[in-house]
């Protein structure tokens, strides 16, 4: 009777591991700095947004537990942007609906991203462009850092995920 309570408390730091280190990778100052990722909420979230996505294509690719490790993730990381809503000072009322928003956005990007992913550099680049820069910046260098993230994520065995870490590049050596 007591083992659910533990493996299921496991599980939790295990998720919330795994999600401090997408956030990590997704805030590393190089982004917003030599990629000109916008440094305001909205690219924090597109940023966090490609780095989640990433980790749930690998880990829905792979053997059960890991799809499982990804539903559990998509969920910390909504809790993840409530609080950040509430913590902006977003009123009870208006949580719903920046929410259902988010979600949409969300799922919307993670398939834009997989589907680019399959097609090529240059998908990918017209999809970073649009979601990432709002057509506002060159996406190429982001492309090539999403690539070789997606090829380090596409070797990386279970435990890369579940004991760390996550081999998310460094994106001051994409050039």
């Amino acid at each position: 009777m007591i083992f659910p309570f533990f493996r299921r408390a496991a599980n939790r730091r295990l998720i919330e591991r795994l999600h401090g280190q997408i956030v990590a990778a997704a805030r590393n100052r190089i982004l917003f700095t030599e990629y000109a990722i916008e440094d305001t909420f909205e690219g924090r979230f597109e940023a966090v947004t490609l780095h989640a996505a990433l980790v749930l294509r690998r880990l829905n690719a792979m053997a059960p537990p890991a799809p499982e490790m990804a539903q559990d993730l998509v969920d910390a990381l909504f809790r993840h942007f409530e609080m950040a809503l509430r913590e902006m000072g977003v009123g009870d009322i208006a949580v719903p609906k920046r929410m259902k928003s988010f979600a949409e956005a969300f799922v919307g990007r993670g398939a834009a991203y997989d589907l680019a992913l399959s097609k090529g550099e240059t998908a990918l680049a017209a999809a970073l462009a649009r979601n990432v820069y709002a057509d506002r910046a060159n996406p190429d260098r982001l492309a090539r850092y999403v690539g070789a993230a997606d090829r380090a994520l596409a070797k990386a065995p279970i435990e890369a995920f579940t004991m760390g870490p996550v081999p998310f590049p460094e994106p001051s050596a994409i050039l």
